[in-house]
């Protein structure tokens, strides 16, 4: 008698509880109204001292430390693979872990350094961990449906079940990184919630009353409570950049083609509209430029088909460094014009977000740089397009992929379940020329910033919100137009914490007038006592492959603020 769906991931649910060594076990576990908050002090608890030490330092720090010999690759690693473990006991993070790998993989490297006296490449030493799409050789990938357990994305006798690695793990291995854990995510990948029925519902370790975004879920909880210095998410609608703004961290969402994709999983493979792209979240902008160094300088345009040969580009980042001079006081050096959308006009952000641009703006004002008001094309006409690319074949895919066990869909994606009629090739063929005419039509307008600002360019950033709350409430994550836009038009993006709710002064709008019933849902889904402590963070937002200049201005944004 073949086992029921609930039978399967229950197995599965311990199974990845039981990969965690009994001494790194929390006996009863708070519930949420016991402890709300359990980063900082609250995890440290369960820690040592030099645990606390190596696993509070970003990734570009330890680096500095494994390269050069001072810390060992098996002692940090040990260290995250205790603090990811506590993790996935308070959050529902995790779902594969390989401990005992990463471990023998640190001793490899540690090996190698006392025998050559030189690491093996720029991240020797660095644990990494990756969402759930990445293949890595002994671990399953699930990408959260029951009935891809004990497969090879939904198929057997492929004979991949267990040796196949995407290309990415394969330049993170030949770059000294240490793999140990995959991350959770919501099953079809598209919500920016993460529940499945394996693992459940994955909280943010900041207020765990709230999500800790999706589809990258498991990563933003995981690096939010630190159990990782830095992880690898992908993002089609803001899966990226939602998990890092919810959790306080820096994340980028690449343009396509500068990251390989190459042999990850994937929902609706095959839907090339609008591509998922990779991209990496961590606690500081150096990490994040470490590692896409670190990767562009395996030349993975040899090996991915739809990777640019653009190496890491100094000349782009330099040009920005130049321009804000040592000091970045553009009364001493140049200047830098923004654009500031404080709303698109379908949704407006909610009391947090505004307080979070306005400290930006006032920042960046105050500096000496100019901040103009950002009044684009129409969003909604660009969302409209962009938001059918979700469904062109009906949930086909993703329906497929919950037959296999018969396990229901989550609320937060049950509208695929609904769908009947599958897009034409020329209904297809039709949005993709409108997305074309929409982002001729983007392009041009920032072409034309350059007749209001007083630097002789364009602008040369937005900041925006990157949702219109701080971080949604479960079933409440109703609006994703101010992350897709970047889809859309296939911009640079990059997340920078701003501050933290303060109940106390982000009240709720007295008597406010909702454009509309979206809206007036996103309206009364706040509220200040709930909120209280999430993070707040914003996006800057730069032209199609600007990485390099992207992580410099928010590196820059990011300094200005106190972050």
């Amino acid at each position: 008698m073949s086992k029921s769906w609930e039978q399967r991931a229950q197995e599965k649910r311990e199974a990845i509880l039981a990969a965690i060594p009994q001494e790194w076990r929390i006996e009863n576990p708070p519930l949420v109204e016991e402890q709300v908050d359990v980063t900082g002090k609250f995890v440290q608890q369960f820690l040592s001292e030099r645990e606390v030490e190596i696993t509070e330092t970003t990734a570009d720090e330890i680096v500095k430390r494994t390269v050069s010999g001072r810390w060992s690759a098996e002692e940090v690693t040990r260290a995250f693979c205790h603090r990811a473990a506590i993790a996935h006991q308070l959050l529902n993070c995790l779902h594969e872990i390989f401990f005992d790998a990463a471990i023998a993989s640190a001793q490899a490297l540690d090996a190698y350094y006392a025998a050559h006296k030189k690491p093996i490449g720029p991240l020797h030493g660095l644990p990494v961990s990756l969402k759930d799409q990445f293949h890595v050789k002994d671990a399953e990938t699930t990408m959260g449906y029951v009935g891809w357990i004990g497969t090879f994305e939904g198929k057997t006798g492929t004979g991949k079940e267990k040796s196949f690695e995407s290309e990415m793990v394969r330049e993170l291995r030949a770059s000294g990184a240490v793999l140990y854990c995959k991350t959770s995510v919501p099953h079809t990948l598209m919500s920016g919630e993460t529940v499945n029925n394996i693992i459940g519902y994955t909280l943010n370790p900041k207020n765990r009353r709230l999500a800790a975004g999706g589809s990258s879920g498991g990563e933003g909880a995981l690096i939010g409570i630190r159990g990782s210095p830095l992880g690898f998410g992908t993002d089609i609608g803001g899966s990226i950049r939602i998990p890092a703004a919810f959790n306080g961290l820096y994340g980028i969402r690449p343009s396509t083609g500068r990251m390989p994709y190459e042999g990850m999983a994937n929902s609706m493979d095959g839907q090339n509209s609008i591509l998922s792209v990779v991209g990496p979240l961590a606690t500081s902008v150096p990490s994040l430029r470490l590692v896409i160094k670190a990767l562009l300088a395996q030349k993975p345009w040899l090996h991915d088909p739809l990777v640019h040969e653009l190496p890491w580009r100094f000349d782009k980042e330099r040009e920005i460094l130049e321009l804000l001079g040592a000091s970045g006081d553009a009364s001493k050096a140049g200047k830098l014009s923004f654009g500031i959308l404080r709303t698109d006009g379908i949704v407006n952000p909610l009391p947090p977000i505004r307080r979070a641009m306005d400290i930006v703006v006032q920042a960046l004002e105050g500096l000496g740089h100019e901040v103009i008001d950002w009044k684009p094309p129409s969003h909604k006409t660009l969302l409209d397009e962009a938001f059918k690319t979700w469904v062109f074949d009906a949930g086909t895919d993703v329906k497929s992929a919950f037959s296999l066990s018969g396990e229901p869909m989550s609320d937060q994606i049950s509208f695929y379940a609904s769908l009947a009629k599958e897009y034409s090739a020329s209904e297809v063929a039709a949005t993709n020329v409108r997305l074309r005419q929409l982002k001729k039509e983007y392009m041009e307008y920032w072409n034309s910033t350059e007749q209001v600002t007083s630097t002789g360019r364009p602008v040369d950033a937005v900041i925006c919100p990157l949702a219109p709350f701080p971080a949604a409430r479960p079933k409440m994550y109703t609006y994703y137009g101010y992350s897709t836009f970047v889809n859309a038009l296939d911009y640079t993006s990059v997340v920078v914490p701003v501050t933290n709710v303060e109940k106390a002064v982000d009240r709720v709008d007295e008597g406010y007038r909702p454009i509309d019933g979206l809206d007036k849902g996103v309206y009364e889904s706040y509220d200040p006592e709930i909120y209280d402590g999430a993070h707040v963070s914003l996006q800057l937002v730069g032209r199609r492959l600007q990485e390099e200049k992207m992580l410099a201005i928010a590196e820059y944004v990011g300094k200005a603020i106190g972050k």
